[in-house]
């Protein structure tokens, strides 16, 4: 993971579990230059196994977004081991005793990034993939006269039950490893994020991925050498506690679980007003574009566009789908007009 980067320094955060974030900070990259009307401003959320550095599969000459147009602010959320997580915060915080972090307070210390440390008091778009997708409702709801548009692709805007369910496989998958020793390891529990990426991939995927064969298109030979892929992604480039981190912040994820909205999701999605197109993968095992729809039918002013793939949740995973960059710059291009 590269270090060109910024940081943003945020003190200490009050968090909405009550636990205190100590000397937090935020990793950002910014792309292009804001717009002497600052109506030019983007921003993107990372998702769960990304940094800024894969969101730049999102934008670039000629597409859609373009730092040559647009003024690009890719910001790492908590836990990704760039901003604050538990592999690299103070040691009385590291590990275990990361304080809890919700998506809710990601938001919020972005929206500080953005208008005390880059001065903008207007953003003509928020998106992202997966959690950077959920981040991005968030936004369209908590923010909603600063945002012009919004656009998660294969998000939520509240964890469904299944979602949940999932997430507390692979969790379970990486706890069972005995180096675990609840998250007081000292070198990484390698078991325990073989198995954590092993269960993931069954479900990151379709049914129709794996009976095609589709895997072949990314160099795997079978769906043993794909997992193993999925292992050694995970051994050599994750912290456990930085995932499970993640994992939790994902697991609460609700637009309407804070003071705005207290906890009345119907209200919370009415109250985003942005324009807003939404783009589920009709193959999503943990998205699903029924959520989606859901969602679409309650917003003011947003547009359900389900992607047709055999990709699963990964049709939006930088590199995967050929065709999902074409549907999605098109979907950027209009909002943006």
């Amino acid at each position: 993971m590269t270090a060109e980067y910024e940081s943003f320094a945020l003190g200490d955060v009050q968090l909405q579990s009550g636990e205190t974030l100590k000397h937090a900070k935020l990793a950002y990259k910014t792309y292009g230059t804001l717009s002497p009307k600052g109506d030019n401003a983007v921003l993107m959320p990372t998702f769960y196994t990304g940094t800024h550095t894969r969101n730049e599969a999102y934008f670039g000459p000629g597409r859609a977004l373009d730092p040559a147009r647009h003024f690009i602010v890719s910001v790492n959320m908590f836990g990704n081991g760039l901003s604050s997580s538990p592999s690299n915060t103070i040691p009385e915080q590291a590990g275990a005793r990361f304080p809890h972090v919700t998506l809710y307070d990601n938001v919020v210390c972005q929206h500080r990034l953005i208008v005390e440390e880059l001065g903008i008091d207007r953003l003509a778009l928020v998106t992202g993939w997966s959690m950077a997708g959920c981040q991005t409702y968030h936004w369209g709801a908590l923010y909603p006269d600063m945002v012009e548009a919004i656009l998660p692709f294969c998000a939520s805007a509240k964890t469904s039950p299944h979602n949940f369910v999932f997430l507390e496989g692979v969790k379970a998958a990486l706890q069972a490893d005995s180096a675990w020793n609840g998250g007081d390891y000292g070198t990484q529990p390698v078991t325990g994020l073989k198995a954590f990426a092993r269960v993931y991939a069954g479900w990151a995927y379709s049914q129709a991925f794996y009976r095609e064969g589709l895997y072949r298109q990314f160099g795997f030979e079978s769906v043993e050498d794909l997992l193993q892929g999925w292992e050694a992604d995970h051994v050599d480039n994750w912290d456990a506690n930085d995932l499970l981190a993640k994992l939790w912040a994902w697991q609460q994820g609700d637009i309407s679980a804070n003071s705005r909205y207290g906890g009345d999701f119907d209200k919370a999605l009415a109250g985003i007003l942005p324009k807003a197109i939404l783009i589920p993968s009709t193959t999503d095992l943990y998205f699903p574009p029924e959520d989606n729809a859901l969602e679409a039918e309650r917003m003011p002013h947003a547009e359900l566009r389900p992607y047709v793939s055999k990709f699963g949740h990964c049709a939006a995973s930088p590199g995967k789908d050929p065709g999902f960059d074409a549907f999605l710059d098109q979907a950027i291009t209009d909002l943006l007009d």
